[in-house]
């Protein structure tokens, strides 16, 4: 492991964790491509994808407590979302992390790239408007979340992600949950889910440590500066930069299936 190793994984890892904090995501629908890609590129390693969602999970746990850290003021942290997805998307992530052992490279790939596309097709359809609506009056259909957020957590704990990518339309689309309420819960939903991840990738030996402890110190630094700059922001333009990204990252992904 040299310098040049270092700096790779550790950029790899800034850029998602501080992404993941503007946009309320895990970071694992950015990193889980660069990892993939960009070392082999530069020669200075080479992931499988089973290496990769391992690191990934690990990385997404540590980005979501920075930026659920950097949220906890400001009421956007919908208590009862959280624990009805929360608890939801843990037991499938837990169950999708287990059962990616017995998937082969180009099966977790094809999950990913599907999941991609289908949070793409959800990030263009039109919304209607939950923005003005208070914090306090923010309702939603508990059981259509909790049941979401399990088929969601089974997809994401095949690749190791926290399923953000995915969460943050179907809370926008699905759900109507006001955008900055969205970001903000589902970096908490995506922490949980990501414990679940977490435990199976560990118990089924798909994690390597020391990429995995670079992305960590990224992630500590990067996430909360990502929170702070989009606060700053309008939530528009926040979705739109969580569309552009997420379809650039299903194309790249999808040329590699194909």
């Amino acid at each position: 492991m040299d310098l040049t190793f270092i700096i790779t994984i550790f950029l790899i890892g800034f850029v998602g964790s501080f992404i993941s904090g503007m946009l309320g995501i895990g970071g694992s629908i950015i990193n889980y491509p660069m990892l993939l890609f960009i070392p082999a590129m530069l020669g200075v390693a080479h992931f499988t994808a089973h290496e990769v969602s391992g690191v990934t999970a690990i990385q997404v746990f540590f980005a979501t407590i920075g930026g659920v850290w950097a949220y906890r003021k400001g009421g956007f942290l919908n208590k009862k979302l959280i624990a009805y997805m929360g608890i939801s998307i843990l037991i499938g992530s837990f169950i999708g992390g287990f059962i990616s052992r017995g998937f082969s490279e180009d099966g977790i790939n094809l999950v990913y790239g599907i999941l991609a596309l289908i949070a793409v097709v959800m990030m263009f359809i039109p919304k209607k408007g939950a923005e003005d609506v208070p914090n306090e009056q923010v309702t939603f259909n508990k059981w259509l979340a909790a049941a979401l957020a399990f088929v969601v957590g089974i997809s994401a704990g095949i690749v190791g992600a926290g399923g953000a990518f995915l969460l943050v339309p179907i809370m926008l689309v699905v759900l109507k949950i006001p955008t900055r309420m969205t970001i903000a819960s589902s970096l908490a939903i995506t922490f949980i889910s990501s414990i679940g991840a977490i435990t199976a990738k560990v118990s089924t030996g798909q994690v390597e440590y020391l990429p995995s402890i670079i992305m960590v110190v990224a992630s500590l630094i990067a996430s909360p500066l990502g929170v702070k700059a989009g606060k700053k922001m309008n939530t528009r333009t926040l979705q739109i930069i969580l569309a552009i990204l997420i379809t650039v990252t299903a194309i790249k992904v999808w040329m590699g299936i194909l």
